[in-house]
């Protein structure tokens, strides 16, 4: 009985030995399964006949050209009015009349308020007639001055009276001087009470009603005026910038864009004014200054809006669309269009880029043909049929990742869509 106990254990063991063999030998038939059909050469041979037997590769296709490409810096600006002007009132008094409307656009010069006027008429006719009184007391001075003198000369009386005298109408002719000051004064108090608009521009909603009293040293405001035509834009570029800005900046005017937010169409077109005189040292920026004519008032003060600013424009160079660059481990590359309508894998020097067209530095010649959507099956010599949009599959109507020039099908993002828009390479 004791024997037989070592004989099960000695036998569990063994099924547990053929057990594992069994399990490693099906992994073993699986893992060469897979290799068979996905990794081995017979599995790409087969894909490749499969390719074959599906005949060319439907693509799209474009002719490099050459063009100008402007070289822009984006930035994102505010609407600032070119001029704000805050009419109050400078004297004191009853408001009687307010002679214009929210959101009339006014000229220099256009009556917007009256102030009662009557205490100031005063104070100016009165002006007026105290330099009436002192001039009539200089006339009388000067004729006693010139009897003085007569006699003086004819020693019939003493010097001392006549220069006594010529001291008096000089004394008088400072008091009618001040007079005519304070003339000045009072007319310029009167002159007051109409308050007129400084600047052209555009009025606000008032703040003030007629009949109330308003004080030039605490009243409320009677409009604000704010110049629309026209505008300007302030916006920030890294300091790095600083030198091709400063560069294009001295051979002549700036255009400026200002963009929508949405769709970048053209807003208004404009032209830099100033580049600021320090760089902020909490932001690394520079303060830059535009100005736009804003004739159909697309533009408003406070509004945030995408500006670009042209620096340079590139002559004559090899463009293509950003859709014919990939990417692969080598660098970034095109598939150029044999004339035996075969494709080659070129390696291309990318200059500029954005999310429309690619400036190619060296690689490419104007008038070849790349290939600019079906990437997905195309590898170095393969054959293709260029289509028209209307004719390519669903799958290939689009844009597609780009794949590894060594024809594997590894798909890697394409650089370009990630590229801010007109970033220098």
């Amino acid at each position: 009985m004791h024997g037989e106990f070592p004989k099960q254990i000695l036998a569990k063991a063994r099924g547990s030995t053929r057990r594992a063999v069994a399990i490693a030998l099906v992994l073993i038939a699986i893992a060469g399964a897979l290799y068979y059909v996905f990794g081995g050469p017979t599995a790409q041979q087969r894909r490749g006949n499969r390719f074959a037997a599906e005949g060319p590769v439907p693509v799209l296709a474009t002719t490099v050209s050459r063009a100008d490409v402007p070289v822009y810096l984006d930035a994102v600006g505010t609407i600032k009015a070119l001029n704000t002007v805050t009419v109050t009132p400078q004297v004191d008094g009853k408001l009687l009349s307010v002679n214009y409307k929210e959101g009339d656009d006014v000229k220099k010069g256009d009556v917007l308020a009256r102030i009662d006027p009557i205490t100031y008429q005063a104070q100016l006719d009165q002006a007026i007639a105290k330099k009436a009184q002192d001039e009539a007391q200089l006339a009388n001075s000067k004729l006693d001055l010139e009897r003085y003198e007569r006699l003086a000369a004819t020693n019939a009386i003493n010097k001392q009276q006549a220069d006594t005298q010529r001291a008096l109408v000089a004394q008088n002719t400072a008091i009618v001087q001040a007079d005519q000051a304070a003339i000045e004064n009072a007319q310029a108090l009167l002159g007051y009470t109409t308050i007129v608009a400084p600047i052209d521009g555009r009025t606000g909603i008032r703040q003030v009603d007629e009949g109330n009293i308003v004080r030039s040293a605490s009243s409320p405001t009677i409009v604000v005026i704010t110049q629309l035509k026209p505008i300007s834009v302030l916006f920030n570029l890294p300091q790095q910038d600083l030198s091709q800005v400063n560069a294009a900046f001295a051979k002549g005017p700036l255009a400026v864009d200002a963009l929508r937010s949405d769709n970048d169409a053209v807003i208004d077109r404009g032209t830099l004014r100033v580049v600021d005189n320090q760089v902020d040292q909490t932001t690394g920026t520079v303060k830059l200054k535009a100005e736009f004519p804003n004739t159909e008032l697309r533009l408003w003060p406070g509004q945030f809006v995408n500006v670009r600013l042209l620096i340079d424009t590139l002559k004559q160079v090899v463009v293509v669309p950003t859709s014919a660059v990939q990417r692969g481990p080598n660098g970034t590359f095109v598939y150029v269009v044999n004339d035996d309508n075969t494709v080659a894998v070129r390696p291309v020097v990318v200059q500029k880029q954005d999310e429309t067209q690619t400036v190619i530095k060296s690689g490419l010649d104007s008038n070849e043909r790349v290939v600019t959507t079906g990437f997905v099956r195309l590898t170095d010599g393969s054959r293709i049929s260029i289509g028209t949009p209307d004719t390519m599959p669903a799958q290939d109507a689009r844009p597609r990742s780009a794949q590894r020039p060594d024809g594997k099908g590894e798909r890697k993002q394409r650089g370009g869509s990630n590229t801010k828009s007109n970033s220098q390479q």
